[in-house]
């Protein structure tokens, strides 16, 4: 299989949609997520994709910042690969791939949250080398 790796085109961010549903067990409406990936590609946001030919089969957004204490970063987000192609190694090529695309923009670190009950990406991630700093605190308000 030839899989890609790009940087899809912000008129096109809804595409991505239907996995971030999937990462979210469809808890938010596409109607939500429609209106915040709107707002999204108007700040330090990209997003990378894996297509599989035609087929779009991996998502992660990109934060891009500079923080204190890491320098110039990167933050992953909503990383998803869909389930068909899981275990093939398709994980770290993407990573490999999103590494490489932004130590070429000048940035320094990765860093990123994953669910506490999502046990495999906690192994992948350290697999990678990442390394817990600290807890990730939500307050709706």
């Amino acid at each position: 299989m030839a899989f890609m790796f790009k940087i899809i085109e912000k008129e096109n961010i809804n595409t991505v949609i239907p996995l971030v549903q999937k990462l979210n067990n469809n808890k938010i409406s596409y109607e939500v997520l429609e209106q915040r990936f709107s707002e999204m590609v108007t700040q330090n946001y990209e997003c990378a994709v894996i297509y599989n030919g035609d087929k779009l089969i991996g998502v992660t957004g990109l934060w891009f910042c500079t923080r204190h204490y890491s320098g110039r970063s990167v933050e992953p987000d909503h990383v998803y690969i869909d389930d068909g192609y899981r275990g093939m190694g398709l994980g770290k090529q993407f990573f490999e791939w999103i590494y490489n695309y932004i130590k070429a923009k000048g940035y320094e670190a990765v860093e990123l949250n994953t669910y506490v009950t999502n046990a495999p990406s906690h192994k992948f991630y350290f697999n990678e080398g990442f390394k817990i700093l600290g807890y990730h605190f939500l307050k709706k308000i």
